[in-house]
């Protein structure tokens, strides 16, 4: 059974193209004109994967994807953009989205980050992680105090998350964080990265046995101290 891709692009010309391409490629492709009738196909037909343009008339692609996210976590969700403002792609990334790819791009590269999506898609078999007072949920992208209640991750800070939790101790090298969730190591990642373990610090503040350190140069290390 073939993938169910969902193209949201306003560009008829390029929406065909890319549609054409991907359907030689193997995929069901879906496609819709702008953010509005993205959304109303995502929830009448779904999608195993969005592919969606970032500016589009009656609605843009990231509110389509903030929409989409409160209905479904986990569903890949790749912007295509003309924008290259660091604030615009972490935004992105910060609504959810999986990856971006900036315009003009090559088919063929599109077609690799989709089936990478694709691949990463698939659920790990145990969804809970601990680690000093907490609990991170990845079905659900909740992390857990034992008390201080529980707040809901975005997409990109739980895979992090999960990355530092089953590493704890060691260092995760920061090449390896950005291709796990952005599939690239650039400027922009890196300086997305910084942000969203900023975030992760405050997140973990409950818990002063937990440290999450910068081995600057390298990468990041979440560390418990054991009583």
């Amino acid at each position: 059974m073939s993938n169910k891709i969902l193209l949201v692009e306003d560009d008829s010309t390029l929406s065909m193209i890319i549609s054409e391409t991907l359907q030689r490629d193997g995929f069901e492709v879906q496609t819709a004109g702008d953010g509005e009738d993205g959304l109303k196909k995502f929830i009448r037909h779904g999608a195993d994967l969005i592919v969606a343009d970032v500016m589009m008339p009656r609605m843009d692609g990231f509110e389509m994807g903030r929409r989409i996210r409160q209905i479904n976590r986990n569903v890949p969700l790749l912007f295509l953009t003309a924008k290259s403002e660091i604030g615009d792609i972490v935004e992105g990334f910060e609504l959810g989205c999986n990856d971006y790819l900036k315009k003009p791009f090559k088919m063929l590269e599109l077609i690799v980050r989709i089936k990478a999506l694709l691949r990463r898609n698939v659920r790990d078999e145990d969804n809970k992680f601990e680690i000093g007072d907490y609990t991170l949920d990845l079905s659900t992208q909740m992390l857990s105090h034992k008390e201080n209640g529980s707040i809901e991750l975005s997409l990109i800070e739980a895979k992090l998350l999960k990355e530092l939790i089953v590493n704890a101790g060691r260092t995760v090298d920061a090449s390896t964080m950005m291709h796990l969730v952005w599939q690239r190591d650039d400027p922009y990642s890196r300086n997305s990265l910084h942000g969203f373990i900023h975030k992760l610090r405050h997140y973990l503040r409950y818990d002063p046995s937990i440290s999450l350190l910068n081995q600057r140069g390298i990468g990041y290390m979440l560390a418990a101290k054991r009583e």
